[in-house]
């Protein structure tokens, strides 16, 4: 089995400094902790030479010296936080100041480590659990996005099975998925494909007219005599479809800009039926109004 390697961005400008800690993490037969835990490190002297590497590459970890050449103390950790405000943050120093600490932890550092007691067994141990803290949280966060997702479409679907389609009692009509299933499938692919879109047009900030192709298919639902329920089922049956194998962000992304079209499709073919009625109601009304006198 491949060990996954982790990147970690060192930013210290004494150069004895970084190679204490260099010969700290190299040193795999002194800690046994190291076998646990595979890194590669990027060594900067200062914070703008650290943002200017983290727009080539990733860093989990970010070892933060909190007295550098131009920016000291607290105030080197508040900056970092701001620069860095997703990464892991262990700051580090020579002072003994427990204030220093207890700031430290304040301003957004996930662990804290003196130079003065440093050695290789401490700074695994430190690495790691501020790894494996990182690695619970995210897993935290995506069971609370699953869970979030998993409702929304149990609440969709008891809305499938609660709601008394207007257009049901209209024409008597099935949904189209029980109709014609393979009809279905080809509204859930268009559908699918304006998803896709809107995601690309968030990303991208192209523009792909999205609402006149939200009009066009709401027009093709109103011709079928298609109610909210057939909207609800396409839009829940595509979510599930997209969402089954692809990494958590792109489903949250999936889910929200999901949330703004699926109510835009449906205003749009309320008013397709909204025009239908008139239509119907006018000519309902002029069939039944005498005929003018010639004389």
């Amino acid at each position: 089995m491949t060990q996954e390697l982790y990147q970690l961005l060192l930013i210290e400008d004494e150069s004895a400094t970084v190679k204490m800690i260099l010969d700290f993490l190299e040193s795999s037969a002194v800690s046994p902790l190291a076998e646990r835990l595979l890194v590669q490190v990027t060594a900067v002297s200062d914070l703008d030479e650290a943002v200017k590497v983290c727009q080539k590459q990733e860093f989990e970890i970010i070892l933060l010296d909190l007295f550098l050449a131009d920016i000291e103390g607290i105030d080197a950790l508040v900056q970092a936080r701001k620069i860095f405000p997703e990464q892991s943050i262990i700051a580090y120093s020579q002072s003994e100041d427990e204030q220093l600490v207890i700031q430290s932890f304040q301003h957004g550092a996930d662990g804290y480590l003196r130079l003065k007691n440093l050695d290789s067994y401490l700074l695994y141990y430190e690495l790691l659990s501020v790894l494996q803290r990182k690695i619970y949280q995210s897993k935290s966060e995506s069971q609370r996005s699953l869970a979030s997702q998993q409702k929304e479409y149990l609440d969709l679907e008891t809305l499938i099975s609660s709601t008394t389609s207007v257009t049901a009692r209209m024409f008597g009509s099935d949904t189209i998925k029980d109709s014609f299933p393979e009809l279905f499938e080809e509204l859930k692919q268009t559908y699918g494909n304006l998803l896709d879109l809107a995601l690309e047009q968030r990303a991208f900030k192209v523009e792909h007219d999205l609402s006149s192709r939200l009009r066009n298919l709401a027009d093709r639902l109103g011709f079928m005599k298609a109610s909210p329920r057939d909207i609800i089922q396409i839009h829940t049956t595509t979510l599930r479809e997209k969402n089954r194998d692809t990494n958590i962000v792109k489903s949250q992304a999936y889910v929200a800009e999901g949330r703004l079209m699926v109510l835009e499709l449906m205003g749009y073919l309320a008013s397709f039926y909204r025009k239908y009625y008139v239509s119907l109601n006018n000519l309902s009304i002029s069939s039944r109004l005498p005929p003018k006198d010639s004389s």
